[in-house]
């Protein structure tokens, strides 16, 4: 990663991998990944839903005896998306995003 301005298409794989290093680090909520990130909420939502075009398996958990939607997000599998390399750049991608 260099110091050069992210394109669009950049911003939004880092943002894609930025977010799933977080669900896998348990900030596996939307609010939580607000409070992480401050992105607004439809970006948070529309990242989540958009890992699986990275094939990355991201699902939804429901606590039991819960109402409604309370729960948190949970990385099933990875795809081909190397899990340890986003854990060792999470600090780099954080900082390209502007999130530190």
């Amino acid at each position: 990663m260099s110091d050069t301005p992210l394109s669009k298409t950049q911003t939004s794989f880092y943002r894609r991998l930025f977010v799933a290093h977080l669900i896998a680090h348990d900030i596996a909520s939307v609010p939580a990944i607000i409070a992480a990130t401050g992105m607004p909420r439809r970006t948070a939502q529309d990242t989540i839903t958009a890992l699986g075009e990275l094939e990355i398996v991201c699902e939804f958990q429901r606590e039991e005896g819960q109402r409604n939607n309370i729960g948190h997000y949970v990385i099933r599998d990875w795809g081909p998306i190397n899990a340890q390399w986003v854990a060792d750049n999470a600090e780099r991608l954080q900082k390209a995003l502007g999130y530190a």
